[in-house]
């Protein structure tokens, strides 16, 4: 914890005081990006029909980084696996998730985005269940005391149906920190459906420890609105392209260990159900893999943008200070 406590310290100051330009003078408020697909290796997550979540996420992952890095040559991207690996090559889970996070830490992230696929219902694709098809009137005679009286009663009729699994849609979560708070209303706070690292047994932070102490207050005071934005700008694109829109959500339980460790603004994207038989075959399509890349590089151009005409308009107020 003291060396957390130190790492975060130094991403504060590194944040605060570091030079905001480049050569040319240029603000360069985004200039290290954090990419991490979701799963791998041992840990194949969601599956679908025809694939693993871990393997739709790092298909997406990597040319979502291939896209910034022609875009934004000086921008530096990295992540955190490159293959069907834990990352790190590690063969434990929480310490695969914790290497996550330290990367992006360590490498004085200014974005961290996560991607996944959501899952939901009992199979992908579908599955049997037992239900009523029909049913057939009787008459039967019923006794109460010394009275007897006809009441009409039915044959119920049961099959095996096919139960299509048709939960489909994008949304991006963020940490939930101080999900009272006034300043976060805005977000959804319910509805989850699917799944992130749910087999991870790592807990939420202590909020006595000082290291957290820290964490929080430098997310609630910058990244958190950061985070927001950058969120709405995914699902606006994801919208406009005809996706169904599950919204931005907070999620604070287990299963959000990049969110909350990464000192940073931060998203995790759920690009769509693999559980849904549409939308996996969209996303292991060509044509669907172009479009979730190019909905996750506009908003992120947008956000990019954003960040800079803000330090350019701060840097002006300062000279004429």
């Amino acid at each position: 914890m003291r060396k957390l406590f130190f790492t975060i310290l130094g991403s504060i100051t590194f944040f605060f005081v570091s030079p905001l330009y480049s050569q040319s003078g240029a603000p360069k408020p985004l200039r290290t990006l954090i990419i991490d697909p979701g799963h791998g290796g041992q840990d194949p997550g969601a599956r679908g029909m025809h694939s693993t979540e871990a393997n739709v996420s790092l298909a997406i992952s990597l040319k979502l980084g291939d896209t910034i890095a022609k875009a934004y040559p000086e921008l530096k991207i990295l992540y955190t696996r490159t293959t069907d690996i834990l990352p790190g090559n590690l063969t434990d889970l929480d310490a695969s998730l914790k290497y996550r996070a330290n990367l992006a830490n360590e490498n004085n992230g200014d974005l961290f985005i996560a991607i996944h696929c959501n899952s939901a219902g009992r199979a992908a694709g579908g599955w049997y269940e037992r239900r009523v098809v029909g049913k057939t009137p009787y008459t039967k005679t019923v006794k109460k005391g010394k009275k007897t009286y006809k009441q009409t009663a039915y044959k119920y009729e049961y099959d095996n149906v096919w139960v299509e699994n048709k939960a489909k849609g994008t949304e991006t979560y963020l940490w939930a920190i101080g999900k009272n708070d006034a300043k976060i209303n805005s977000v959804a706070k319910n509805d989850f459906t699917g799944e992130i690292d749910s087999t991870s047994t790592l807990s939420l932070p202590d909020p006595s420890d000082p290291a957290e102490k820290v964490r929080m207050l430098i997310y609630t005071q910058n990244f958190f609105r950061k985070s927001l934005q950058l969120a709405d700008y995914v699902q606006q694109e994801f919208t406009n392209s005809g996706r169904v829109d599950r919204g931005v959500k907070q999620r604070n339980d287990k299963g959000i260990w990049v969110l909350q460790a990464t000192a940073m603004p931060s998203v995790l994207i759920e690009i769509g159900f693999i559980s849904n038989k549409e939308e996996e075959e969209y996303m292991l399509s060509p044509e669907g893999q172009k479009e979730i890349v190019g909905n996750i590089f506009t908003a992120l151009k947008k956000y990019k943008e954003k960040l800079e005409t803000k330090a350019a308009m701060s840097a002006e107020n300062s000279e004429k200070k």
